[in-house]
């Protein structure tokens, strides 16, 4: 017979084993920069990084591109959030952390590893996954190497520079991309981040270009200027890889985009014939999700409710 005294005893040994469980796990160390209010931050591969999680269903997860972070889906998270679950990642390095710039984990490669890395830890299971000009490299090599997440794969003019032909164009690229680092690295070392973001935005819409940006856009890249630093490194796929994937693709390409980003998109359909021809977002160059985000939006969502 189970006496009170030998329940309350049973309950005391239970509650111990508990407590020695909990504190036998290891203790994970909050990042060393601040966490804005909302941002959430999970452990992968070592690193913490932060994501903003909104809205309920089926996962949607958000890339950004260069010299961005999660901020730079603030015009998309709204309308995604009322019927699905948007979450916008900053990389690794990216803002809030304030990288220098040093360091030997910053890859396409890395990040891929982390966005995956990521959706299995949260049990995300198969996920929408977005991505943009060189996140659309980083969603890409997720969906070769870990194809078992990948419920539908959305590129808007997805950086794919391994699919494009060995030529001297093709170095020229390679080389202004190297020169146009290598510029803002030795920037940010002299002159601070002011002038190494000035010589970056600069770099590519010529002097004076920098004095345009909006003050929000500004702060952002001001933000992430420090991961300015692999030159034109964009992973390793090949059309081998295209055409093992088995989950619908949407290409998204600005009607006044650099005409680079459609010729990969077309190299890629060469690969994969079945993919459908990209979108064209009208009234928009490269960041369309910001320049044109109505269409865009109504685009990807039309895209995920057949999906």
């Amino acid at each position: 017979m189970v006496t009170k005294n030998s329940m309350k005893i049973l309950l005391i040994i239970l509650t111990l084993i508990g407590l020695a469980s909990f504190l036998s796990l290891p203790a994970v160390a909050a990042p060393n920069w601040p966490i804005p209010e909302g941002i959430k931050t999970i452990e992968v591969n070592g690193y913490d990084m932060a994501y903003q999680e909104t809205g309920s269903g089926i996962p949607v997860v958000l890339v950004h591109s260069s010299v961005v972070d999660y901020r730079t889906w603030d015009t998309q998270v709204p309308d995604f959030s009322k019927a699905y679950r948007p979450i916008a990642v900053s990389l690794r390095h990216y803002y809030p952390e304030k990288w220098n710039g040093v360091g030997d984990d910053f890859s396409v490669a890395q990040h891929a590893s982390d966005i995956a890395a990521m959706i299995k830890k949260l049990n995300l299971g198969k996920v929408h996954l977005l991505g943009h000009s060189r996140g659309g490299s980083i969603a890409l090599t997720v969906a070769s190497l870990y194809p078992e997440v990948i419920r539908t794969l959305i590129l808007e003019d997805a950086d794919m520079e391994p699919l494009m032909p060995e030529t001297r164009e093709k170095q020229k690229r390679m080389a202004e991309a190297k020169a146009r680092g290598d510029s803002v690295r030795a920037a940010l070392v002299t002159s601070g981040p002011e002038k190494a973001a000035q010589e970056f935005v600069d770099s590519y819409g010529g002097r004076g270009s920098w004095e345009k940006v909006p003050a929000r856009v500004k702060q952002t890249i001001l933000d992430n200027i420090g991961t300015n630093t692999e030159s034109g490194e964009r992973g390793k796929l090949s059309c081998a890889d295209i055409q093992k994937f088995n989950f619908p693709v949407l290409l998204l390409n600005g009607e006044k985009s650099p005409k680079l980003y459609g010729e990969m998109f077309t190299i890629m359909r060469q690969c994969k014939p079945d993919i459908p021809a990209p979108l064209i977002v009208p009234n928009a160059g490269h960041n369309m999700h910001r320049e044109n985000p109505v269409f865009y939006n109504k685009a990807v969502l039309d895209f995920l409710n057949q999906h």
